[in-house]
């Protein structure tokens, strides 16, 4: 006998048994990316610290607690964590069939915020305020709708073998399909999101197979349009200044390029080794502003140094390599396309985020992924993490 009949056989009981069949050799748990789970789990544990050493004294924000901001995003991580267990139990596979709904709802969301019940942070009016001091950013999850929802176009016709590659008809519902929450989040204005979402849709593209045309086409409509943006005057001023700060650090370092020049004085005080954890000055000081969320990295690099900050980039690396082989690996054209839409996602946000607080970015508020605080980033990047694992377990055994 094989298999969880030879354990009652030979007395270990059903209990036992059962443990025997989640760790058999074609079951879900050993099939699991465990690598990518622990780099991504070893992210968040970082993020905690950093989140507790740049709130800890900030008695202006944390409500006179210094535990606050850790009790919560100990409590957001744990969440993610959670749905990302339940999209592996129930399957990217499973859920494609509920892309539209979800789709529709995410929609749904960001038109919400264009409503009395939105809410500005930073410039950007992109938030819902829930109450209890929760808040929702709902252009987090349309990053995944729009991946999704073009996957599954883009995949449809390929997967049931009518075609090889997707056809121009496929493109363009699945460009129409990204282009309608893009334009809505455009109006917030989150530009910072629109990038991301810009990079996603040309990840997708590549990763399906369609027509490089297509790609370079995009490319050129997007340089286009981003000089009609500029000289039409449809960015807000808080916009203009951080890109002005970017072309030029040196300019109003007290005023519209604070941020980036204390940024970068913290990242540079730390050395090889850092200061050590809860002893940056800049970081004590509260001199960098928004450090918990999308200023995080200068507390790694203030306090912890080059080393710490370069661990933090070699586990997002890593997490990147491991979405890469599952988009490599996986047998089904959907399953690659989200995996690499993911990959985009992910790799362009990290660059974003961490080439900000070095000055080689413009500031755009986008959260580091799995380090930053803030409960819909994290929750997003976790269902992301589920898509991939799922993807992963689902796929024939042979891959």
């Amino acid at each position: 006998m094989t298999g969880a009949n030879s354990f009652q056989v030979s007395g270990y009981g059903p209990r036992r048994a059962g443990w025997a069949r989640l760790f058999a050799r074609d079951s879900a748990a050993r099939r699991l990316d465990w690598p990518l789970l622990l780099a991504a789990v070893t992210l968040s544990a970082i993020g905690t610290i950093l989140v507790y050493s740049a709130t800890r004294n900030r008695t202006d924000i944390n409500q006179g607690d210094p535990y606050y901001f850790l009790v919560r995003h100990v409590m957001n991580t744990g969440i993610g964590i959670g749905i990302m267990v339940g999209i592996v139990w129930l399957g990217h596979r499973t859920l494609r069939t509920a892309v539209p709904m979800l789709y529709g709802a995410s929609v749904f969301l960001i038109l919400m915020v264009l409503t009395p019940l939105g809410s500005t942070v930073n410039g950007a009016h992109s938030w819902i305020v829930l109450g209890g001091g929760f808040s929702l950013q709902p252009s987090e999850f349309v990053k995944l709708t729009i991946i999704l929802g073009m996957a599954m176009l883009l995949a449809a016709r390929v997967d049931a073998g009518d075609r090889q590659t997707p056809d121009h008809r496929t493109v363009l519902q699945a460009l129409a399909l990204a282009a309608v929450p893009m334009l809505v989040v455009m109006l917030m204005p989150d530009l910072g999101s629109v990038m991301v979402m810009v990079i996603i849709v040309l990840g997708v593209l590549l990763a399906s197979g369609a027509s490089n045309r297509w790609v370079f086409g995009l490319i050129g409509a997007g340089t286009i349009g981003a000089l009609a943006v500029w000289q039409l005057g449809i960015l807000d001023d808080y916009q203009i200044n951080r890109f002005a700060a970017f072309a030029n650090p040196d300019l109003d370092p007290a005023g519209v390029g604070y941020n980036t020049n204390q940024a970068r004085i913290a990242i540079g005080s730390g050395g090889l080794t850092g200061s050590g954890l809860f002893k940056g000055s800049q970081t004590t000081g509260q001199f960098v502003p928004e450090q918990q969320t999308d200023f995080v990295f200068t507390v790694a690099g203030e306090e912890l140094g080059f080393v710490g900050g370069g661990l933090i980039i070699l586990l997002l690396g890593f997490v990147l390599w491991r979405a890469c082989r599952i988009a490599r690996e996986t047998s089904d054209l959907y399953g690659t396309v989200v995996a690499a839409g993911i990959v985009a996602w992910f790799a362009f946000q990290t660059f974003e985020n961490i080439g900000m607080t070095l000055g080689i970015m413009p500031v755009t508020g986008l959260p580091l992924p799995f380090v930053s605080y803030g409960g819909s980033s994290m929750f997003a990047v976790w269902m992301a993490v589920g898509l991939l694992q799922s993807i992963r377990v689902q796929r024939p055994m042979s891959a």
